[in-house]
Protein backbone atom coordinates (compact mmCIF):
# COMPACT_ATOMS: atom_id res chain seq x y z
CA UNK A 1 0.00 0.00 0.00
CA UNK A 2 1.31 3.42 -0.94
CA UNK A 3 0.15 6.97 -0.22
CA UNK A 4 1.11 9.75 -2.60
CA UNK A 5 1.60 12.95 -0.60
CA UNK A 6 1.45 16.19 -2.58
CA UNK A 7 3.42 19.18 -1.36
CA UNK A 8 1.52 22.11 -2.86
CA UNK A 9 3.89 24.75 -1.51
CA UNK A 10 6.37 26.61 -3.72
CA UNK A 11 8.84 26.09 -0.86
CA UNK A 12 9.99 22.49 -1.11
CA UNK A 13 11.22 22.35 2.50
CA UNK A 14 8.96 24.87 4.22
CA UNK A 15 6.22 24.64 6.83
CA UNK A 16 3.88 22.52 4.69
CA UNK A 17 6.66 20.00 4.08
CA UNK A 18 7.27 19.74 7.83
CA UNK A 19 3.64 18.69 8.35
CA UNK A 20 3.79 16.22 5.45
CA UNK A 21 7.03 14.70 6.76
CA UNK A 22 5.22 13.96 10.04
CA UNK A 23 2.54 12.12 8.09
CA UNK A 24 5.07 10.17 6.01
CA UNK A 25 7.01 9.12 9.10
CA UNK A 26 3.88 7.90 10.89
CA UNK A 27 2.65 6.06 7.80
CA UNK A 28 6.00 4.24 7.68
CA UNK A 29 5.67 3.29 11.35
CA UNK A 30 2.28 1.80 10.45
CA UNK A 31 3.57 -0.25 7.52
CA UNK A 32 2.43 2.09 4.73
CA UNK A 33 4.84 3.31 2.07
CA UNK A 34 4.62 6.94 0.95
CA UNK A 35 6.18 9.37 -1.48
CA UNK A 36 6.19 13.15 -1.23
CA UNK A 37 5.52 14.73 -4.62
CA UNK A 38 6.45 18.42 -4.83
CA UNK A 39 4.58 20.44 -7.45
CA UNK A 40 7.60 22.74 -7.80
CA UNK A 41 8.10 26.45 -8.37
CA UNK A 42 7.28 26.64 -12.08
CA UNK A 43 3.97 28.26 -13.05
CA UNK A 44 1.12 25.75 -13.43
CA UNK A 45 -1.56 26.67 -15.94
CA UNK A 46 -5.17 26.23 -15.06
CA UNK A 47 -7.44 23.98 -17.11
CA UNK A 48 -7.99 25.29 -20.65
CA UNK A 49 -11.32 23.44 -21.00
CA UNK A 50 -10.10 22.14 -24.37
CA UNK A 51 -11.22 18.58 -23.52
CA UNK A 52 -8.21 17.14 -25.40
CA UNK A 53 -7.61 14.88 -22.38
CA UNK A 54 -10.67 12.86 -23.44
CA UNK A 55 -8.76 11.55 -26.48
CA UNK A 56 -5.18 11.89 -25.23
CA UNK A 57 -5.78 10.12 -21.91
CA UNK A 58 -3.83 12.92 -20.19
CA UNK A 59 -3.76 16.71 -20.05
CA UNK A 60 -2.72 18.44 -23.27
CA UNK A 61 -0.33 20.62 -21.22
CA UNK A 62 2.53 18.19 -20.66
CA UNK A 63 4.02 19.24 -17.33
CA UNK A 64 4.16 18.19 -13.68
CA UNK A 65 0.42 17.40 -13.71
CA UNK A 66 0.86 14.51 -16.16
CA UNK A 67 3.88 13.27 -14.19
CA UNK A 68 1.69 13.19 -11.08
CA UNK A 69 -1.33 11.50 -12.69
CA UNK A 70 0.87 8.64 -13.92
CA UNK A 71 2.07 8.08 -10.35
CA UNK A 72 -1.47 8.53 -9.03
CA UNK A 73 -2.75 5.56 -11.02
CA UNK A 74 -0.62 3.25 -8.84
CA UNK A 75 -1.25 5.02 -5.53
CA UNK A 76 -3.65 3.63 -2.93
CA UNK A 77 -4.31 6.91 -1.13
CA UNK A 78 -3.50 10.61 -1.22
CA UNK A 79 -2.67 13.58 0.98
CA UNK A 80 -2.72 17.08 -0.53
CA UNK A 81 -0.97 19.77 1.51
CA UNK A 82 -1.09 23.52 0.96
CA UNK A 83 0.03 26.70 2.62
CA UNK A 84 -2.78 29.20 3.24
CA UNK A 85 -2.86 32.16 0.84
CA UNK A 86 -5.57 34.73 1.61
CA UNK A 87 -7.74 32.19 3.44
CA UNK A 88 -7.47 29.66 0.61
CA UNK A 89 -5.11 27.15 -0.92
CA UNK A 90 -2.09 28.04 -3.02
CA UNK A 91 -3.33 28.92 -6.53
CA UNK A 92 -0.73 26.68 -8.19
CA UNK A 93 -2.02 23.68 -6.22
CA UNK A 94 -5.62 24.38 -7.21
CA UNK A 95 -4.66 24.68 -10.90
CA UNK A 96 -2.69 21.44 -10.49
CA UNK A 97 -5.67 19.66 -8.91
CA UNK A 98 -8.17 21.07 -11.42
CA UNK A 99 -6.20 19.59 -14.29
CA UNK A 100 -5.23 16.33 -12.57
CA UNK A 101 -8.77 15.49 -11.49
CA UNK A 102 -10.50 16.74 -14.65
CA UNK A 103 -8.15 15.04 -17.12
CA UNK A 104 -8.38 11.78 -15.17
CA UNK A 105 -12.17 11.88 -15.08
CA UNK A 106 -12.66 12.93 -18.69
CA UNK A 107 -10.24 10.31 -20.01
CA UNK A 108 -12.29 7.59 -18.26
CA UNK A 109 -9.57 6.71 -15.77
CA UNK A 110 -10.41 5.52 -12.27
CA UNK A 111 -7.29 7.25 -10.96
CA UNK A 112 -8.96 8.71 -7.86
CA UNK A 113 -12.30 6.93 -7.33
CA UNK A 114 -12.60 4.98 -4.07
CA UNK A 115 -9.07 5.86 -2.96
CA UNK A 116 -8.90 7.64 0.42
CA UNK A 117 -7.62 11.19 0.56
CA UNK A 118 -6.86 13.89 3.09
CA UNK A 119 -6.27 17.63 2.90
CA UNK A 120 -3.66 19.40 5.04
CA UNK A 121 -3.36 23.16 5.53
CA UNK A 122 -0.49 25.15 6.98
CA UNK A 123 -0.97 28.73 8.12
CA UNK A 124 0.76 31.38 10.14
CA UNK A 125 -2.53 32.01 11.93
CA UNK A 126 -5.90 31.77 10.14
CA UNK A 127 -7.53 30.53 6.96
CA UNK A 128 -6.95 26.82 7.40
CA UNK A 129 -10.55 25.62 7.47
CA UNK A 130 -11.56 27.30 4.17
CA UNK A 131 -8.38 25.84 2.64
CA UNK A 132 -9.27 22.36 3.87
CA UNK A 133 -12.80 22.78 2.53
CA UNK A 134 -11.51 23.93 -0.87
CA UNK A 135 -9.19 20.94 -1.29
CA UNK A 136 -11.67 18.40 0.12
CA UNK A 137 -14.27 19.31 -2.53
CA UNK A 138 -12.06 17.55 -5.10
CA UNK A 139 -12.41 14.32 -3.09
CA UNK A 140 -16.15 14.52 -2.50
CA UNK A 141 -16.93 14.93 -6.20
CA UNK A 142 -14.60 12.03 -7.09
CA UNK A 143 -16.05 9.25 -4.88
CA UNK A 144 -13.03 9.35 -2.55
CA UNK A 145 -13.36 8.52 1.15
CA UNK A 146 -12.14 11.51 3.17
CA UNK A 147 -9.65 10.79 5.96
CA UNK A 148 -9.83 12.98 9.02
CA UNK A 149 -7.94 13.28 12.28
CA UNK A 150 -8.77 14.27 15.84
CA UNK A 151 -8.81 17.97 14.96
CA UNK A 152 -8.79 19.95 11.71
CA UNK A 153 -5.91 18.72 9.50
CA UNK A 154 -3.78 21.82 10.08
CA UNK A 155 -0.51 23.04 11.47
CA UNK A 156 0.52 26.57 12.35
CA UNK A 157 3.87 28.21 11.79
CA UNK A 158 5.62 30.60 9.44
CA UNK A 159 8.66 28.31 9.25
CA UNK A 160 9.44 24.63 9.81
CA UNK A 161 10.89 25.58 13.21
CA UNK A 162 7.61 27.24 14.21
CA UNK A 163 5.61 24.22 13.02
CA UNK A 164 7.88 22.10 15.21
CA UNK A 165 6.52 24.06 18.19
CA UNK A 166 2.90 23.31 17.23
CA UNK A 167 2.59 20.14 19.29
CA UNK A 168 -1.16 19.83 18.73
CA UNK A 169 -0.77 20.28 14.98
CA UNK A 170 1.94 17.62 14.71
CA UNK A 171 -0.14 15.25 16.85
CA UNK A 172 -3.04 15.88 14.45
CA UNK A 173 -0.77 14.93 11.53
CA UNK A 174 0.24 11.69 13.28
CA UNK A 175 -3.39 10.81 14.01
CA UNK A 176 -4.30 11.58 10.41
CA UNK A 177 -1.60 9.17 9.21
CA UNK A 178 -2.77 6.48 11.63
CA UNK A 179 -6.34 6.88 10.38
CA UNK A 180 -5.15 6.64 6.77
CA UNK A 181 -3.16 3.48 7.57
CA UNK A 182 -6.17 1.98 9.38
CA UNK A 183 -8.51 2.74 6.48
CA UNK A 184 -6.09 1.33 3.89
CA UNK A 185 -5.69 -1.84 5.96
CA UNK A 186 -9.46 -2.30 6.11
CA UNK A 187 -9.79 -1.67 2.38
CA UNK A 188 -7.07 -4.20 1.60
CA UNK A 189 -8.68 -6.78 3.90
CA UNK A 190 -12.05 -6.19 2.26
CA UNK A 191 -10.62 -6.64 -1.23
CA UNK A 192 -8.92 -9.87 -0.17
CA UNK A 193 -12.31 -11.11 0.99
CA UNK A 194 -14.11 -10.26 -2.23
CA UNK A 195 -15.65 -6.94 -1.17
CA UNK A 196 -15.32 -4.53 -4.06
Amino acid sequence: MKVLIVNGSPNENGSTRRALDEIASTLKENGIESEIFWIGKNPISGCLSCRACKNLGKCVIDDVVNEFTEKAKKADGFVFGSPVYYAGANGALISFMDRAFYSSKLSGSDTFAFKPAAAVACARRAGTTPTLDQITKFFSISAMPVITSTYWNEVHGNSPAEVEQDEEGLKTMRNLAKNMAWFLSLKELGEKNGIE
